[in-house]
């Protein structure tokens, strides 16, 4: 992901490079990006001082998009803060952290809400990463503590799901 080019580029494993994708232009300030199993990328945008904070399921070719989830920045449940990490279970549901909202949304395989996972108070600090077992149905969430503008303390809560 090549966030200010708002490009996906696709490495192979001696880090030579295989293809570079454009994606849509009202997709400003990619943060995450994952590809589907049917070749879909599903891309989480929206930093400080954009319009635009979602979850957008794009095309194989990377030039449109197909659902998305998401809107102007806010903290009801159509709606995030800084969306900036994803997962995806093999049902290809999808794990969303919600930084500045400091939760976990849960979407359908077609972006569609299904509930909120993790709540602030079951965080306290703000969710940066996920990871996914699916094989233990855990979900790992890396959260840090921000004071200040300074990040102070991190650590990593386990939820099962």
């Amino acid at each position: 992901m090549c966030a200010c080019a708002c490009k996906i580029k696709e490495f192979g494993s001696h880090g030579e490079p295989l293809r570079e994708l454009t994606l849509p232009d009202d997709i400003a300030n990619p943060l995450h990006v994952i590809q589907t199993g049917s070749g879909q990328f599903i891309v989480c945008h929206g930093d400080h001082g954009d319009q635009q904070h979602r979850v957008c399921m794009v095309t194989a070719d990377g030039r449109h998009i197909v659902h998305s989830h998401g809107g102007c920045w806010g903290s009801d449940t159509e709606q995030y803060y800084v969306p900036n990490h994803l997962a995806v279970d093999d049902n290809e549901f999808v794990f969303v952290a919600d930084i500045n909202n400091r939760r976990v949304t849960l979407l359908s395989p077609t972006l569609e809400y299904v509930r909120q996972l993790v709540s602030p108070d079951q965080l306290n600090w703000m969710p940066v990463r996920l990871c996914l077992d699916t094989e233990r149905r855990r979900l790992y969430v890396a959260v840090n503590k921000l004071m200040l503008g300074v990040w102070t303390a991190g650590r990593v809560v386990v939820f099962n799901v």
